[in-house]
């Protein structure tokens, strides 16, 4: 029977309005695994201050045909904030998308250490709206503030 595994690491660290990142991986190192074919998504919370491993969701979609492979997919993921893969087709792009999962493709295989590492960067310089929403930042420094709250 197709099903899905989570494995989590047991903590007594919080880290702080993070964000549950996915990385599509056959190595457990390498973001090298399209997100059809992926058997595995390590997964680490990412923060302003660090990032940790909260566990590896393992999924065997065996069972499955087409379509049924992503909705199974999206579901184990369930919780996760942003994924990343080697790549996605259209189709699963679009139900990840629904599930509340932000899909980011990478162009070659890439560590997983140095993208949380640039993660970790990019929250404290000036993350994306969507990000901020994600992780409850307030934005303070936006110019277009003064604007709005004029209208």
């Amino acid at each position: 029977m197709s099903e899905s595994t989570k494995i989590t690491v047991e903590s007594t660290d919080s880290l702080e309005n993070a964000i549950k990142v996915a990385f599509a991986s056959k190595d457990m190192e390498t973001i090298n695994a399209h997100f059809g074919g992926a058997k595995e998504f390590v997964v680490y919370d990412v923060s302003k201050d660090a990032f940790k491993l909260s566990g590896v969701v393992k999924t065997d979609d065996s069972n499955f045909n087409g379509d049924d492979k992503t909705d199974f997919k999206v579901k184990a993921l369930a919780g996760v904030n942003i994924m990343y893969c080697e790549s996605i087709g259209g189709t699963a792009a679009a139900k990840v998308i629904r599930g509340g999962i932000n899909p980011m493709k990478v162009n070659e295989p890439r560590k997983i250490e140095d993208v949380l590492k640039e993660l970790v960067i990019m929250i404290n310089d000036n993350p994306p709206p969507w990000v901020k929403k994600i992780m409850n930042i307030q934005t303070t420094e936006d110019p277009r503030l003064e604007r709005w709250t004029a209208e």
